[in-house]
């Protein structure tokens, strides 16, 4: 339709109607002040950042005799066992820890608010209000989780770095592979691990959001979307299901352990990636269709 073919009383709401890209910035903006000004995701972080410190403690507590922590080769949690000879280690062995349930869990309480929480507070339609429309205003909703993600995920790295540099030595530390690598690599690694395992929470974020189109109670979307993430981890571990599991999303979460080897191997950390994409993908465009079609009542 063409600026002629206007009527004048619909030139104006046409004017108004009209997106801007710095709405769109305002928007996100907006949404990113408003989720980490609440005491609920600040409650959330402050969780997480004291998983590395009860962690650092109990094993300097353990090991204070000079006697040894944990067992095994390398993998998973069983960074634990190298935390004493190197506390860049328990940046490795918190981010194992928290990612099966504690990062996922806060990740599914965000998601699972972001649109059910504005329905049940009553202000849903007021932001539809505004000129962003729908489309925008739920990816600014997922931007906001993924956000989130990283802020998350950098939490309890910086937390188990400071830890680890204050109740353990630092310096060259020994991959799984049994080669040394110097502490300025080790660093790097550290920060490409979290990057990893933020990027690990995407397909989860997804469908937090994806159920929070579902319903306008946020407590039962964020409910929801912890039990899904429980059951999924639960499918994860039974031996009779392994023909399912490889497409479940968290079954190659632990596959950061591999940019720990030298040479690094990626076979795990591209299946991971991949598998994510899709999760966000499916389950995104399921969020794009509800919500567009949602009858938006409160």
């Amino acid at each position: 339709m063409s600026r002629a073919e206007v009527a004048p009383g619909q030139a104006a709401d046409v004017a108004v109607r009209a997106p801007r890209p710095l709405w769109t910035f305002g928007l996100l903006r907006s949404e990113l002040v408003t989720t980490f000004r609440r005491w609920r995701t600040l409650a959330l972080l402050g969780v997480l950042a004291g998983v590395p410190v009860l962690v650092g403690v109990a094993v300097r507590i353990e090991t204070r005799d000079g006697s040894s922590v944990g067992r095994g080769g390398g993998e998973g949690p069983a960074f634990i066992a190298q935390v004493t000879n190197n506390g860049l280690f328990l940046v490795f062995t918190a981010l194992a820890a928290t990612l099966p349930f504690f990062l996922p869990m806060a990740v599914g309480v965000i998601a699972g608010d972001a649109v059910a929480g504005e329905a049940n507070a009553g202000t849903l339609r007021y932001l539809l209000v505004a000129p962003a429309g729908r489309t925008r205003l739920l990816l600014a909703k997922y931007a906001t989780t993924m956000a989130f993600c990283l802020v998350a995920t950098l939490v309890v790295t910086v937390s188990a770095l400071v830890v680890g540099a204050l109740l353990f030595p630092l310096g060259d530390l020994t991959t799984i592979s049994g080669t040394r690598i110097s502490f300025a690599d080790g660093l790097g690694r550290a920060l490409l691990i979290a990057l990893v395992v933020a990027a690990s929470l995407i397909g989860l974020a997804a469908l937090g959001l994806f159920v929070s189109t579902l319903t306008n109670s946020g407590i039962a979307a964020m409910a929801t979307t912890v039990g899904l993430l429980i059951t999924v981890q639960i499918l994860d571990q039974i031996p009779q299901l392994h023909a399912i599991q490889p497409y479940l999303f968290p079954h190659y979460w632990l596959s950061f352990a591999d940019l720990m080897r030298e040479p690094l191997y990626w076979d795990g950390l591209v299946k991971n990636l991949e598998l994510q994409a899709l999760y966000a993908a499916v389950f995104g465009s399921a969020a794009w269709a509800r919500f567009t079609a949602k009858d938006i009542t409160a």
